[in-house]
């Protein structure tokens, strides 16, 4: 299994910097082809890319550590983000992000359930302030949710995983909370 990923990472990062022409000003853009396929960036992958366009190792990790976009550490199929601006802090975002949390067994300081299916995070502002509070959960916008309303939405995914039916990209519709 670990020699399948490393070989993996080595093929996906390969066509990220032929699609890029391993010109080093793409460094960017080769790093986020690489975090949408892993959900984060592999160490296995860094080492190709410094190699690969001779530069040295710190530079980029210094590119992949410095932009909040990427990550070192794996993230789960469904990365939940909880909003925690102003707007959503007032309508209680912090109690979405305690049930949530308490709902998938998240031992202090962990963000990714041991399945590797959800990465619960807060985020500083996701600009939806006049549907707060918010929670996204990969690309799908829930408005105005409650913890209890945001527990129902990770249940019905948990169901639909659990079924085999999701490819990850299909999520269920908003909740209809009344909030």
């Amino acid at each position: 299994m670990v020699l399948e990923l490393q070989d993996t990472v080595q093929v996906v990062t390969n066509k990220a910097l032929e699609r890029h022409n391993y010109k080093r000003s793409e460094l960017i853009a080769m790093l986020q082809e690489i975090q949408e396929e892993f959900h984060y960036l592999p160490a296995e992958s860094l080492d190709v890319i410094t190699e690969a366009l001779e530069v040295p190792a710190p530079t980029v990790y210094g590119v992949a550590t410095f932009y909040a976009q990427f990550s070192l550490e794996p993230k789960g199929k469904y990365l939940v983000r909880i909003c925690d601006g102003t707007a959503c802090h007032v309508k209680n975002s912090a109690k979405i992000y305690d049930s949530l949390s308490k709902k998938f067994n998240l031992e202090t300081g962990a963000l990714t359930t041991p399945d590797g299916l959800f990465t619960l995070e807060t985020v500083a502002c996701l600009g939806a302030c006049g549907i707060a509070p918010v929670m996204v959960i990969n690309e799908t916008v829930y408005p105005q949710m409650s913890p209890e309303a945001a527990e129902m939405v990770v249940q019905t995914l948990m169901e639909r995983e659990k079924e085999g039916e999701l490819d990850g990209e299909t999520l269920p519709k908003e909740s209809g909370n009344e909030n």
